[in-house]
């Protein structure tokens, strides 16, 4: 029976979980799941305990007067994108024939406020990021956030990583993990290969990944004596692991286990918190995330080279003439200008 035929046929006793079931038959994250989730049962209970409704037969009036309760705790941006949610709930149920109408549809319209694609986001500097690092206790944590702040690469490519795209000149680390490092790093030691190719859900280097890599192109990043120092330090204490693929990142209560984006996004939230840095509910532009440290990154890296074609490339989003020129300027440029411009950390 297709979507269409069983919304029709049956009319769902929890709508929000019908919308949410059929977001996972879309292939939408879990991520983006639980946020629709979080959304939606507020608007829920709003609808229920304050206007004495339900979604079914909630009107226009129900949505602006939910809207309207919204924009004392959260910032316009926010109040867009939650009522967007709500708008796509309505828009959906409404197409498969399991509500009449979209009461949200109009609100939208005539809404003040916007979803900002673009949010200027908080200013940290430099030295404000190095204390934050500093007040870090547990290697795990130290490693990978300092990966991010120091590679501008995405919170799944780090999770992605494996102990083989990791090159570190070291003799005490080649010893206590022999493991070859990939092909492409030989000549370049104290370096990371960010890979494109893996994808959620597909089998890569012997193991089912839970998160996509997102680079248009595979990338070199350097490895500078700061990182290199949090990553041997973390893997001092790195648990052995089941996989067969050897994830350069697990996790140290749950023995093992590849470190997933939503672990270190919990992880990243918690520490941004104690320093007032993240809030619940907030936006792109108050909250520090571990994509925040993407935009630190190119900021920061981007006014100190002021070249925009190495930043690119660093992240992994440049076009194919571009990358093929700093792939073969590697050893020349990407990491001279990398050296001698990278904040220091530590």
């Amino acid at each position: 029976m297709g979507v269409d035929e069983r919304a029709a046929s049956v009319a769902p006793d929890d709508p929000v979980a019908y919308f949410l079931q059929d977001m996972t038959f879309h292939g939408r994250t879990e991520r983006t799941r639980a946020a629709y989730e979080r959304v939606l049962r507020d608007f829920e209970s709003f609808v229920v305990d304050q206007r004495g409704a339900t979604l079914e037969t909630a009107t226009q009036r129900e949505c602006m007067a939910w809207v309207h309760s919204l924009r004392d705790e959260h910032a316009p941006s926010t109040v867009a994108s939650y009522a967007s949610y709500v708008h796509r709930f309505y828009a959906y149920m409404t197409q498969v024939g399991a509500f009449d109408s979209n009461p949200m549809a109009l609100v939208t319209e005539e809404m003040d406020e916007s979803i900002d694609t673009d949010p200027a986001r908080r200013e940290i500097s430099a030295p404000e990021m190095r204390s934050f690092l500093a007040d870090l206790g547990h290697p795990l944590e130290r490693a990978l956030i300092g990966t991010l702040l120091k590679t501008g690469m995405r919170v799944g490519e780090c999770c992605n990583l494996d102990l083989r795209d990791v090159y570190l000149e070291d003799s005490e680390v080649r010893e206590a993990y022999p493991v070859e490092p990939r092909g492409t790093l030989e000549g370049r030691p104290d370096s990371i290969y960010v890979a494109s190719e893996p994808a959620r859900g597909a089998v890569y280097n012997g193991e089912e990944r839970t998160a996509s890599n997102k680079r248009k192109r595979d990338t070199v990043v350097p490895v500078d004596s700061e990182l290199k120092r949090l990553l041997k330090a973390w893997l001092a204490i790195r648990p052995d692991t089941t996989s067969q693929a050897e994830p350069l990142f697990c996790s140290t209560s749950e023995w093992g286990k590849r470190a997933t984006p939503s672990m270190v996004r919990s992880i990243v939230a918690d520490r941004a918190a104690e320093r007032g840095w993240y809030r619940e509910g907030g936006d792109a532009a108050e909250n520090v995330t571990p994509h925040y440290f993407r935009h630190f990154f190119t900021t920061h890296l981007r006014d100190r080279t002021g070249d925009r074609g190495i930043v690119k490339y660093l992240r992994g989003d440049v076009a194919t003439d571009i990358i093929d020129t700093y792939t073969h300027n590697w050893g020349d440029r990407v990491r001279d200008i990398y050296e001698a411009n990278i904040y220091s950390l530590l």
